[in-house]
């Protein structure tokens, strides 16, 4: 036993809803295995809008946005988790991994008090009823990337069931959306947590070991100096 007691407990990545009031943490969702990939697209947000500039006859307006931005890059992950029972649980779990399945499907779902309250407004004639409010939702990879997200996409493959029919294991693969301080009004606890984020970036950026021209083959000269 002692051969192995040194060997760090490795971090999970995971989920957390967040008050956006206080800020404190109101649930925490611990993947089960961390995801053997993540996928990132990051797509710019250019002044000029995807496509100016091209098919000749551009004007001069659009020459000077060519290297303008208009905001933080639009940024999504993908990622597939894993859920077993067989595997997860130090305890008996008669109803399966349905209590995992469900925690992370109510992060996409209005509970039943929001819906009996839109129902009741409704019903007594009010004339505008604010759409509901999704929690805010952290997705956690490590210390370095801790992000407001919103789910865009969420699609589960149960693969093996009980004599009950409860899902024993089961494939989620999920897409997430970065929340950056374009989608949030100002002051937003989200707003705050995406610009710690971009600080962390670029505090990675900061701390990355120069390149030379020397290792491209060029010299100051060949860029035009």
């Amino acid at each position: 036993m002692t051969r192995y007691a040194n060997i760090p407990k490795p971090i999970r990545s995971g989920l957390v809803v967040v008050d956006p009031e206080r800020g404190t943490p109101q649930r925490v969702i611990v993947l089960q295995f961390n995801p053997d990939t993540l996928e990132r697209s990051v797509s710019p947000q250019a002044a000029g809008g995807e496509g100016d500039g091209g098919g000749g006859g551009s004007g001069t307006g659009d020459k000077n946005e060519a290297l303008r931005l208009k905001g933080p890059a639009q940024e999504s992950w993908k990622f597939t988790a894993e859920l077993d029972a067989t595997d997860q649980l130090d305890v008996a779990a008669p109803s399966g991994i349905h209590p995992q399945l469900a925690t992370l499907e109510m992060l996409v779902q209005p509970s039943t008090a929001q819906l009996r309250e839109h129902s009741r407004l409704a019903k007594n004639g009010a004339v505008e009823i604010s759409p509901i409010e999704m929690p805010l939702t952290l997705f956690t990879w490590g210390s370095k990337r801790v992000v407001p997200v919103k789910l865009s996409e969420f699609s589960i493959n149960e693969s093996a069931f009980d004599v009950n029919l409860n899902p024993i294991r089961a494939s989620l693969s999920l897409s997430v959306k970065l929340l950056t301080i374009s989608d949030l009004p100002a002051g937003h606890r989200g707003a705050e947590l995406y610009m710690a984020h971009l600080a962390q970036k670029e505090r990675m950026a900061g701390v990355a070991a120069p390149g030379s021209l020397g290792a491209l083959g060029l010299s100051t000269a060949d860029m035009g100096r």
